[in-house]
């Protein structure tokens, strides 16, 4: 089943079970397919930029969490919150830091990185393996780390 057809089976469970919020998450996911689909371009729905749409779609609600937070606005946070782990749900398991950190020391070994140097040798190579299993900065983070030593 692609997301197209997960999201409106879950719609209507949403519409069913009365479950507002979950309505309102699934409804915005729709409306990005649908967006993506009358952009014109002509291309297919792959898995890859499912992802990357949802991921856009989390990182937007992490931004806006982050944001309600310093503004002591908590209601509005929980709300952006709840969205995001129901955007989660859509999304390949998110890896631990320690799984990335696996994963990252094999990329290095397999492109010969070694120095901070290596940077811009590594990194791309990270994101393209890990693009939708685990949060950006998370990444750079830890790559940063294994050139370090």
């Amino acid at each position: 089943m692609n997301l197209k057809e997960r999201i409106n089976e879950d719609l209507k469970a949403a519409m069913k079970s009365g479950d507002k919020l979950r309505l309102e998450t699934i409804r915005s996911v729709r409306a990005l397919i649908l967006e993506f689909e009358k952009s014109g371009t002509g291309k297919e729905l792959t898995q890859e930029e499912e992802i990357k749409m949802l991921s856009t779609a989390v990182k937007k609600r992490k931004d806006s969490i982050e944001q309600y937070s310093a503004a002591k606005r908590n209601d509005l946070a929980d709300k952006e919150e709840a969205e995001m782990n129901i955007l989660l749900e859509y999304l390949p398991k998110q890896l631990t830091e320690d799984e990335i950190l696996q994963r990252v020391k094999e990329l290095a070994k397999e492109v010969g990185a070694t120095s901070k140097s290596d940077f811009a040798k590594l990194m791309p190579v990270a994101m393209k393996d890990l693009k939708g299993k685990a949060d950006g900065k998370i990444v750079k983070s830890i790559v940063e780390k294994v050139l370090e030593g």
